[in-house]
């Protein structure tokens, strides 16, 4: 498949069994994110029956991929991010222009993708499985690991090439076959992606890649040539997909969301914290799952760190994603910006004041940095910007008392993805590391951010079934053989 010049809208095509094809479905088009009216990619979704011919494509694959040397599997994942890195700045114009994210941290996704690609490549390095010892003369046990087989993938809009490439390439390095199917907001990344590892060798059947509407990955599940899925999205879709997998006895990777909270304590450094908040809340308009949407503080320091934090706010530049003076670019479409304004108004009904509300273009889906107080009582509590995910640039704000208090309401939420503690006390960090149940702790830090050679995901709602990146990846894409050996 050719690149297409940056000025024409790029041609959306299925890649199925190794052939890039026009979709059988209705016409679907990707527009930029910071001017709807402009088109960026135009094609057909793919049909009920090309999603049956990607499984059987990958299922035709996977016995011969799964026998496939990990050295070689491990090199088309190495040539493959140095396609990405040679490519970044393109691919990373595109990402800003498409999902809303600003051009740096657009590039900055793509060469993190790179750099996904480059770590499990590693893989055919590290140990391959486990020798244990044995309560019988002359034997062995051996624990080694096998692919799944063909492995559904299914991604957000939010990391349009980020996501996916902790997905996939686990899932190929370690010999899976797959079905991926982007979020169709943003497919022009998934695209990107499939051609680095076109580029690179990939056989036919192993990566398909079929682009629609959601209803298309419901019936990922139902396939019968499925034999495992990897999900992030929301709550009530991962759930039923769960539902659905454990129904079947398939095996199902779900990250779900968070509402996640930084903790600012009396001993912390305000002006660490105050800028640590400011990028884990509105860095990518607050559209990632580990964004910080909660912000406690302790009611000691409150309006000294708000201060701080508003003051940084006032020099924060939203407007046009690929524009470089900008720190924030606008939200994904017109709904997600909707629904966040719904989400402000309802707030402010249900007893929220307004604190700050920075500066924002005032046409398409620009939204300004939002900080909203809540009261410390019942009522603050049961308010939707305390308990509901807006995936916004949206920050609540309740005061406590102590670190007690700070805990219980870091606490007081269905989701437990990350948390950002700040404090100087050494032993708080190690007595929240012990008690808060959050898949990620991040100590004088900010709650975004995820690197690839460690675990990632959540507690509570946040997740289901093993972690995702790092060693972690490997319990989920492969199952285990204990073989009893002896001469």
């Amino acid at each position: 498949m050719t690149m297409e010049a940056a000025s024409a809208p790029v041609a959306l095509r299925q890649y199925l069994n190794g052939n890039w094809l026009e979709g059988e479905g209705r016409k679907i088009t990707s527009v930029a994110a910071a001017d709807e009216s402009r088109v960026l990619a135009a094609g057909a979704a793919a049909s009920e029956g090309q999603v049956d011919a990607a499984f059987a494509a990958a299922h035709q694959a996977k016995k011969s991929w799964a026998a496939v040397p990990m050295a070689t599997r491990a090199a088309i994942l190495a040539t493959a991010a140095g396609y990405l890195k040679e490519h970044a700045e393109q691919f990373g114009e595109e990402l800003a222009a498409e999902e809303g994210k600003t051009r740096a941290e657009g590039i900055g996704e793509v060469l993190r993708a790179a750099q996904i690609f480059t770590y499990y490549a590693g893989e055919s390095d590290r140990a391959a499985g486990t020798v244990f010892q044995s309560p019988r003369h002359g034997e062995q046990i051996l624990v080694t690991h096998k692919p799944l087989g063909v492995v559904g993938i299914i991604t957000p809009f939010n990391f349009p090439i980020g996501i996916p490439a902790w997905k996939i390439a686990p899932a190929l390095v370690f010999g899976n076959t797959v079905v991926f199917k982007p979020a169709s907001l943003v497919p022009i990344l998934a695209l990107r992606l499939v051609q680095a590892l076109e580029y690179s060798g990939l056989p036919a059947g192993v990566l398909n890649l079929v682009i629609g509407p959601g209803a298309l990955g419901d019936g990922f599940l139902s396939n019968s040539y499925v034999n495992g899925l990897s999900f992030t999205g929301s709550t009530a879709v991962g759930r039923r997909l769960c539902a659905s997998g454990a129904a079947r006895g398939i095996p199902v990777q779900a990250e779900m969301g968070g509402k996640n909270a930084s903790v600012v304590l009396a001993d912390a450094d305000l002006d660490l914290a105050s800028e640590q908040v400011l990028f884990g809340a509105f860095r990518s308009t607050g559209q990632k799952c580990t964004a910080t949407s909660r912000l406690i503080l302790d009611e000691a320091i409150a309006e000294e760190f708000l201060a701080k934090l508003t003051t940084r706010l006032e020099q924060w530049k939203t407007g046009n994603p690929l524009d470089p003076e900008m720190h924030m670019g606008p939200l994904v479409d017109a709904k997600a910006a909707a629904s966040a304004r719904e989400g402000i108004e309802r707030a402010v009904a249900e007893g929220a004041t307004l604190r700050f509300q920075g500066a924002a273009p005032e046409s398409g889906n620009f939204l300004a940095p939002t900080i909203l107080d809540l009261p410390s009582d019942a009522t603050g509590r049961d308010n939707c910007a305390w308990r509901e995910e807006f995936f916004a640039p949206i920050l609540a704000v309740r005061t406590v008392k102590g670190i007690e208090q700070a805990f219980e309401a870091a606490e007081d939420s269905d989701f437990g993805l990350s948390l950002a503690l700040f404090t100087s006390n050494l032993s708080t960090a190690i007595q929240a590391q012990q008690t808060l149940d959050v898949g990620i702790l991040h100590v004088n830090s900010e709650s975004a951010g995820a690197d690839p050679h460690v675990p990632f995901g959540g507690a509570k709602a946040s997740g289901y079934g093993p972690k995702e990146q790092g060693a972690a990846a490997r319990e989920f894409y492969t199952h285990t053989t204990t073989t009893y050996l002896r001469g």
